[in-house]
C-alpha cells in the first residue's frame, strides 16, 4: 500500500485498511443490511483496539440507506466516536497557554 492509499484508509483515528477501497468501489445506494452482509467481518483498527464493520453500523437500521462511501465512513466515524479517539485530554500543544501565564508583555 502507498503512503497516499494508506492516508486514504486512515480517518480520524479509524484504520479502515483494504476497507476503504471496498466501500469506494461499492455500488450506491446500498442499505446498511447489503454492506454488512458484504464486509460486516472486515476489522476495522482504532487506537485502542478493534472493532468490525458490522458492530460499528449496529446502531442503524437495516433498511438505512447510504448513498456514498462518504456517508459510510461518516457513519461509522459518528459511530465509533471516543473509541477512536486515543489518549483522551492530551495534546502536543504544551503544558500551559501564554494567554493563561502572568505575561505583563501582553
Amino acid at each position: 500500500m502507498t503512503d497516499a492509499e494508506q492516508r486514504r484508509s486512515r480517518e480520524l483515528g479509524i484504520e479502515f485498511g483494504e476497507l476503504s477501497e471496498k466501500l469506494a468501489s461499492h455500488e450506491y445506494r446500498a442499505t446498511k443490511a447489503e454492506l454488512v452482509s458484504e464486509y460486516g467481518e472486515r476489522t476495522l483498527r482504532l487506537p485502542g483496539g478493534e472493532t468490525t464493520f458490522a458492530e460499528t453500523l449496529s446502531p442503524y437500521d437495516a433498511d438505512e440507506s447510504f448513498a456514498s462511501a462518504g456517508e459510510v465512513r461518516r457513519a461509522v466515524v459518528t459511530t465509533v466516536g471516543s473509541d477512536a479517539v486515543g489518549r483522551e485530554r492530551y495534546s502536543d500543544r504544551g503544558i500551559g497557554n501564554r494567554l493563561d501565564e502572568d505575561d505583563e508583555s501582553v
